[in-house]
């Protein structure tokens, strides 16, 4: 823990390093790494400023009552981050983690009491805000990996760059090396699915994310995907293709795992993630925004206390009947 000396002399501790959330902060490396990769050294710059406005957003209300900010706040901040187009304007970006660290965790009362996920609150926010910015401002990846180490951003020729799931909304074919891979427009940290299965696997394997929410949030993605492919309806492309485009995969590992606006109870887990995968596919083909894992966790993340509750009640019935038998 990093600490410094106040102006009364006593020590009080300003950053509190939580072991899981920086286990969740190496397993994002990978995914930060492939956005300067695919798109550039602006997305570590990018990163810096949402990591630098976050940071302050949450020490402005700890700092004031002599509390440390969280390593939590880095977790929300990379996510956020990492959602982002490689374009978007940097005021934005700072803009939407400030709003997302103030309204969807500060004003619960901080780390352990928020509701909603504090990144896909800043996300949403930006997205509803300045939907030009946020929609239409994608480039494509640059052709060699090693040649975004050291270059700034893609050419602005390719701003009109469509992401695969715009492509798909259009009816036309997406491979799927280009998902596997990364090498497609998108989000800066979202495209690669084999960078985010590295990252996933990692935490996973260290327990910094529950297992049964990630595979269920896929599996619930799958099933919908493959009912609806199955009954031919227009714009389904096959269940594969669909849950390697957009940001499907990196939501199930890094956003529907946080702990803290996640149910508690196994069974609420596997209907919470189960419902976030089905419902993401249903918006992505008759929404008109053609991504859907962050309302659908905005979404369901209200219904955790209720969905807790009713296996708790359930788990107590069944335990009073047992008992009376």
């Amino acid at each position: 823990m990093f600490s410094t000396q106040t102006t009364t002399g006593s020590a009080k501790k300003r950053f509190l390093m939580q072991p899981v959330m920086m286990r969740v902060v190496v397993g994002l490396i990978p995914c930060l790494l492939g956005a300067v990769a695919f798109f550039g050294l602006r997305a570590l710059w990018v990163t810096g400023v949402v990591l630098a406005a976050g940071i302050a957003a949450e020490a402005a209300f700890t700092w004031r009552q002599g509390k440390p900010v969280t390593s939590a706040v880095f977790v929300s901040c990379l996510i956020y981050a990492l959602s982002l187009p490689p374009t978007v304007p940097l005021w934005i970006a700072a803009v939407g983690i400030v709003f997302g660290v103030i309204f969807g965790k500060m004003a619960f009362g901080g780390f352990g009491y928020n509701i909603y996920n504090p990144a896909m609150v800043g996300r949403c926010f930006v997205y509803i805000s300045f939907p030009l910015a946020l929609t239409a401002g994608w480039v494509s990846p640059f052709p060699s990996l090693w040649q975004g180490f050291s270059s700034w951003l893609p050419s602005v020729d390719a701003v009109t760059a469509a992401t695969p799931l715009k492509l798909i909304q259009a009816g036309e074919t997406v491979p799927l090396k280009p998902l596997i891979w990364g090498n497609v427009s998108g989000s800066m940290g979202e495209t690669s699915a084999v960078l985010i299965a590295l990252g996933g696997a990692y935490i996973l394997y260290k327990k910094a994310a529950q297992w049964r929410l990630a595979f269920s949030c896929l599996l619930g993605a799958f099933l919908a995907a493959s009912i609806f492919y199955v009954l031919k309806i227009p714009g389904i492309p096959d269940p594969v293709t669909f849950m390697m485009a957009g940001s499907l995969l990196f939501g199930a590992f890094f956003v529907v795992t946080e702990p803290i606006s996640g149910p508690k109870t196994k069974p609420a887990q596997w209907i919470y993630g189960m419902a976030i995968g089905a419902l993401t596919i249903v918006l992505r083909r008759w929404s008109n925004f053609p991504e859907g894992i962050m309302f659908s966790v905005l979404f369901m993340n209200t219904f955790v206390p209720l969905l807790d509750r009713a296996v708790q009640d359930v788990q107590k019935r069944r335990s009073e009947k047992g008992i009376s038998s």
